[in-house]
This record gives C-alpha cells, sequence and structure tokens, in this order.
C-alpha cells in the first residue's frame, strides 16, 4: 500500500492508499497543488486522473478517501454531507473508494473551501 500526504500550509495529513488501479493512477500523478472545496464533511478537488468508476458506493466512512469519476476528484470524507440520511457521510454520486486518512483528520475537518494543497508521495 502506497502512503501519500496532504499537505497544507500549516498541517500535515497522511493517507494509506489500497492497491486499487486507480490509487495507482493517482499516485503516479503526484505531486500536485490544488484548492479544495467543501461540502459538508467532504473535502474534495480535481485532479488530473480519469478512471471509471470502481467497486463504486455512496454510504461512506469518516476517514475514507475516494475518486470521484464524474467530477475527475479526490475526495475526503469526515462527517455528514447535504445528502446524508443518517450520520455516515454520504457522496453526491458513486465514488470508487482508494483508502484511508491515517493520521490528522482533524486538519481535514477544519478545513476551509479554497484552501491550497499539495498531494505528494509519502
Amino acid at each position: 500500500m502506497n502512503r501519500i500526504l496532504l499537505r497544507t500550509r500549516y498541517e500535515t495529513v497522511e493517507i494509506e492508499l489500497d492497491e486499487s488501479d486507480t490509487s495507482n493512477a493517482i499516485y503516479l500523478a503526484l505531486p500536485l497543488t490544488k484548492e479544495v472545496s467543501t461540502w459538508g464533511g467532504e473535502v474534495y478537488f480535481e485532479i488530473p486522473v480519469e478512471m471509471p468508476l470502481h467497486d463504486g458506493k455512496k454510504v461512506m466512512e469518516v476517514g475514507e478517501v475516494a475518486y470521484w469519476p464524474e467530477g475527475k476528484a479526490f475526495c475526503i470524507f469526515f462527517g455528514r454531507t447535504p445528502f446524508s440520511k443518517g450520520t455516515a457521510p454520504e457522496a453526491y454520486s458513486m465514488v470508487t473508494p482508494i483508502g484511508r486518512v491515517v493520521s490528522n483528520l482533524q486538519a481535514i475537518e477544519e478545513m476551509l473551501d479554497r484552501t491550497e494543497v499539495t498531494l505528494d508521495t509519502h
């Protein structure tokens, strides 16, 4: 399993990716710097990767990381979203699960819209 880092100006978050083709494509596209968007309990940003949906799901776990094929986006779930029916995060549409946050999830929870982040290899 590959580990990657998401860095802001002040914080570092460690993410463990699974061994899927989607995760490998994302890993190979690094490093990249983007501004995040927030959507309730989700932080996401577009990445230069185009992969089909694989093992898609909508209801996520806190700390789960996914790829959203519709928006070509890297997504991190940390709480309820506008589509959540219960306490679990719920994606806008089907996403491909690719890993999970393994350290400093609180930095994601506190992230504001348009925060600049760098996603890089560990």
